[in-house]
C-alpha cells in the first residue's frame, strides 16, 4: 500500500512546536511521533486516562489549555504546521 504523499511532505513548524520537538521541516507523521516521544519522556499522559495528555510549559502554547485528548492534540498541532 502506498503512503499518502500529503502525510510524508515536510512541513514548516511553528516556533512553539520547534521548542518541543526540534527544528523542521518535518512530515506530519514524524511530528506526531516526536510529540509522543516527548510526552512519554516527560510522563505527560494523564495517569487515570492515558488517552489524555497533560500540557507542560512547552506544550501549553500549542494546546492552549492544560489537558487535551490525543485526537484534539492532532488537530491542535495542525495549526502549528504550514
Amino acid at each position: 500500500m502506498a503512503t499518502n504523499p500529503a502525510l510524508s511532505k515536510p512541513l514548516t513548524l511553528s516556533p512553539e512546536l520547534e521548542a518541543v520537538i526540534g527544528a523542521g521541516p518535518l512530515p506530519r507523521t514524524e511530528v506526531v511521533k516526536k510529540l509522543w516521544e516527548y510526552i512519554k519522556k516527560h510522563n505527560l499522559q494523564n495517569p487515570s486516562n492515558k488517552r489524555n495528555i497533560l500540557a507542560d510549559d512547552k506544550l501549553r502554547p500549542i494546546f492552549g489549555k492544560d489537558e487535551v485528548t490525543m485526537f484534539e492534540m492532532t488537530k491542535l498541532v495542525s495549526a502549528h504546521l504550514s
